[in-house]
């Protein structure tokens, strides 16, 4: 990867977006289709911190322009793979001989993301495995591209977003990105996950294969399955029980083990031939101390309970809202738009008029974002279950919110 064509090409990509924002600011209409065009076609051959800053962007649906976020939305499923020459190298670079190794590796990759490919290969005993290939030079031009990321990303002042968060909106992308360059930390969170959920029979984590793993390379037993994002016009009941898992494995891994999966876009997740949710990328697992769970606990009971004040209490109490004045009205309106998935009784995350209210609250939200402030250390975990709530709103789930949740209730206040 050369560094000084990728600076270029990414301070281009950054003119152009800047533009169709300035354009929109100026009362004139920008053509959100084209600019979602030429982002995806550069950042899908660039990869990187940049690609994977738009791809947590397309999980703002409710916020961009609707061909804007759709165009984005492609980086998650049709991102270019890196030429097979440059994967051939690193694998070269990692086993030597491929021939004395594998049987056979398939060109194409079985799957494609910001920061490398997974290529299906099969052992000489005839076992199929997958490899998880590294791009190749990633790592040595990583800290310009974050350079570059960080310059891209003042245009969120745009949005009224203060700076205190982009930094903070930053810091998150650049830990994460640095995480997922390391495939042994990967490798022992597959590990550790594979423990711990073995007893949720309708859950499958890849083996990972220490053996045939490395720095840039990581190898692990191949779990084929049907992309969580294809599953909308499948069976209801198979769409319900495949939430009902997701939801029971958020909440253990959040309430029970205090980590979460940070990367939940939906083609990290899959179903298999028996009805078992997998979950194919841990690359980005986060810790969730007891205090901030409690915290948020304390937020969402406050706001069920539609009491704005105490809702505003909550918020200082983790670190937020340090601006002056209380945005009581818009505390009350948040309350009503969550209010409804937390009724007694089994509600449908598909309803169209629970995600109605929450776009239109959206851009209230950001416009009270300077009141607001919400703390640095939840950007992550709140993005993070957002994207798994939409996963569930992808599913069609219907779930019993208030049932769920009080326990958890309960325990805050033990």
């Amino acid at each position: 990867m050369r560094e000084r064509g990728r600076t270029r090409r990414l301070l281009g990509l950054g003119a152009r977006t800047g533009g169709a924002l300035l354009r929109t600011r100026m009362g004139g209409q920008a053509d959100w289709r084209a600019l979602g065009e030429a982002l995806f076609e550069g950042l899908s051959e660039l990869k990187g911190p940049a690609m994977k800053l738009a791809q947590i962007m397309s999980q703002w649906d409710d916020l961009l322009p609707p061909d804007l976020a759709e165009e984005l939305s492609r980086l998650q499923r049709q991102a270019e793979p890196m030429p097979w020459a440059d994967i051939h190298r690193t694998l070269v670079a990692e086993y030597g001989d491929l021939d004395a190794v594998f049987s056979g590796i398939e060109h194409r990759p079985f799957a494609s993301a910001s920061m490398g490919q997974v290529h299906r290969a099969t052992t000489l005993d005839g076992n199929t495995l997958v490899l998880k290939v590294q791009y190749p030079g990633l790592a040595d031009v990583l800290e310009s591209d974050l350079a570059q990321v960080r310059r891209l990303m003042r245009l969120g002042r745009w949005f009224k977003v203060p700076q205190a968060r982009l930094d903070a909106l930053f810091e998150e992308l650049a830990v994460s990105l640095r995480g997922e360059l390391d495939y042994h930390a990967e490798a022992q969170a597959l590990a550790r996950y594979r423990a711990r959920y073995a007893h949720l029979e309708s859950l499958v984590i890849p083996e990972p294969l220490p053996d045939l793993s490395g720095p840039r390379v990581l190898a692990m037993r191949y779990e084929p399955g049907t992309p969580l994002r294809d599953l909308e016009m499948i069976d209801d009941a198979l769409r319900q029980k495949v939430a009902k898992t997701l939801a029971d494995w958020i909440t253990e891994e959040l309430f029970t083990h205090g980590e979460l999966h940070a990367d939940p876009h939906a083609g990290n997740f899959a179903v298999n031939d028996r009805s078992q949710l997998i979950i194919y990328d841990l690359g980005a697992v986060i810790p969730v101390p007891e205090a901030r769970l409690r915290a948020m606990m304390e937020l969402l009971e406050a706001t069920l309970a539609k009491d704005p004040m105490a809702m505003d209490e909550a918020l200082l109490k983790m670190g937020g809202r340090q601006g002056q004045g209380a945005p009581l009205s818009l505390y009350r309106e948040s309350a009503e738009a969550v209010a409804p998935l937390f009724q007694p009784g089994e509600q449908d995350f598909g309803d169209v008029r629970v995600h109605r209210r929450l776009r239109d609250l959206t851009p209230k939200v950001w416009a009270a974002m300077d009141r607001l402030q919400p703390p640095a250390d939840t950007l992550l975990l709140s993005r993070t279950l957002n994207g798994h709530y939409w996963n569930l709103v992808r599913l069609g789930a219907r779930l019993d919110m208030a049932e769920r949740t009080r326990p958890l209730f309960s325990r805050r206040h033990a």
